[in-house]
Parts: C-alpha cells; structure tokens; sequence
C-alpha cells in the first residue's frame, strides 16, 4: 500500500470519520454489544456488507479517475451507489462525510490533489456536490487496490474505534481484533479489484438490513437527544 493510501486510513486523517460510528452506537445503545465478546462479530458482519460495497465504489471510483473517459461516470456512479443504500440516513452519513473528505484532500499539498487528480476531484464535485465517501476516496487514494483496501480498512476500523469511546473495551485489545481481521479485509478488497473495471450498474450490491435498520434508528434518536456519532 502506498504512503497516500496510509495516510488516508489513518485515524487522525482529518476527513470526518471520527464522528461516524458505522452503527455501532445505536447497537451499543440497543444492547446489542456489550462486551469485547460481542465486538468481532459486528466488524465481520460490517466488513462484509457495507465494507465490500463501499470497497467496490472505491475500486470503481480509482478505475474511472484512471480512464480516459472517466470524468462522464460520476452521477451514473453516485446514482449507483445511491441506490444500493436503501437507508435514508446512511445515504445521508456517507454524503456527509464524503463532503468532508473531499474538503480535506482538496487543501492537502500532496500529489493526489496535484494535476489530473486535482481536477478529477473538480469533475466529481461538479457532477455531485455533495458526493458519497467511498467515490471521493477512490479519487483520492490513487490506484484501485489502494482504495479499496482503505475502504475495507476504514469499514472496522471506525466502528472498532467507537467501540472503545462507547464501551470503554480495552483499546490494545480492540486493535488486536482488527489486526486479526486482515486476512478478511485483504479478501474484501480483492473482490472489489476485480469488479473495479465493471459498468457502474453492474457493480454488486451486498445488503445489510439490520446495518440499514441502525442506520435510520440511530438519525432518529440523534434527533431527540445528544448522541457522540453522527451516524
């Protein structure tokens, strides 16, 4: 992985994703994790659905930022996405933080934001002000297999951290699961490398009912008290 794809998985980062919990608070305050035991399965599940799905936008994304006639794909790919996110509250989560992370990378003096990427990054904002996370971070990360592992990275890694803000678990602990996870993130995003070069509506569309369902309970609760994560 390069040294830009580090960097953009990094948790000090600043593109927003320290405020989202990827669900993981409204499991924890549904009593649904409680303990470290409960901890590994929900990362699993996580990574698998909506971590597969943003990993393959992320390939997707790099792919077309890379092609001649990428600059055309941008609405057809945030549509897609779009799409594949049933929850109105996710939906809205990801264009939230994709906004910050896209404000993030286009101040950044780093070669992402440099020449072609610099203006990919212009094409995408153009086509939709207000774009998902998983497109911004294929722009930016510069090559397909670094978006998508980031992608997949970043699917546990948020929630993992949230884990230990909401659960008080051991953090040297919880890293230790998700470094346990990295043969389960690099299978991930190997499968979304080889979807990367597909048409946008052909792009697979993993679900996650009860993420979605967390998803729309967390933003309504979030309305009627003080909550730590945005979503």
């Amino acid at each position: 992985m390069s040294v830009l794809a580090m960097l953009l998985a990094d948790s000090r980062f600043p593109g927003g994703g320290h405020v989202h919990s990827g669900g993981l608070e409204e499991a924890a305050a549904r009593g649904l994790l409680r303990a470290e035991a409960d901890l590994p399965p929900f990362l699993t599940a996580r990574l698998r659905t909506a971590g597969l799905l943003a990993a393959v936008f992320a390939a997707a994304s790099a792919h077309a930022a890379g092609s001649p006639r990428g600059d055309g794909v941008w609405d057809v790919l945030d549509a897609e996405l779009d799409a594949r996110t049933p929850s109105a509250a996710a939906r809205y989560a990801s264009r939230v933080q994709g906004k910050a992370f896209a404000r993030a990378v286009g101040v950044m003096v780093v070669p992402s934001v440099d020449g072609d990427c610099g203006s990919t990054l212009r094409a995408v904002l153009a086509a939709t002000p207000r774009p998902h996370h998983a497109i911004v971070l294929g722009v930016a990360a510069g090559s397909v297999a670094g978006a998508a592992r980031v992608a997949a990275y970043l699917a546990v890694s948020g929630p993992a951290s949230a884990a230990v803000r909401l659960l008080g678990l051991d953090p040297l602990w919880v890293n230790g699961v998700v470094a346990g996870m990295v043969d389960e993130v690099e299978a991930v995003a190997g499968e979304a490398v080889r979807w990367a070069g597909c048409a946008p509506a052909e792009l697979p569309a993993p679900s996650s009912p009860g993420l979605d369902l967390l998803a729309e309970e967390h933003e309504r609760h979030h309305r009627e008290e003080v909550r730590l994560f945005v979503s």
